[in-house]
């Protein structure tokens, strides 16, 4: 789990893909935090990705740096403590010019049944789960 999210982390940037109905969905997103031994993402229950891990929970992320990219395909779990949303937004507080944790709009999700994959042109993909 540790490679996942230092890799996460030092690219800034991923892809988080979702599915609205038979379309899949892309987006640029830049949290990934740790917290109680678990990866967690964070969004608002207003926009449409939220509405669509909720409709369907499985999801995928991907990144690209230092000539490798990353893979992820996880389930998006919802964890409406405000300790988790608090964490998340202690862990990033640029967000808290928008988001509070017991605001009613920020949410956030830990991901579950991970399988992350770490690929290059030269070496063999390595596979990591959680």
């Amino acid at each position: 789990m540790q490679e996942v999210l230092e890799f996460l982390k030092k690219c800034g940037t991923y892809y988080l893909a979702t599915v609205e109905g038979d379309q899949p969905r892309v987006r640029p997103f830049g949290t990934i935090h740790q917290f109680e031994g678990r990866l967690y993402i964070q969004t608002g229950k207003v926009k449409d990705v939220s509405k669509q891990m909720h409709q369907n929970q499985k999801i995928e992320i991907c990144a690209f740096g230092e000539g490798k990219w990353i893979r992820v395909a996880a389930t998006a779990v919802e964890d409406d403590r405000t300790c988790a949303r608090q964490s998340m937004l202690d862990a990033y507080p640029s967000l808290q010019k928008s988001y509070q944790a017991d605001d009613g709009n920020t949410e956030v999700f830990y991901l579950k049944d991970v399988t992350a994959t770490i690929s290059s042109f030269t070496d063999e993909p390595k596979v990591i789960r959680f």
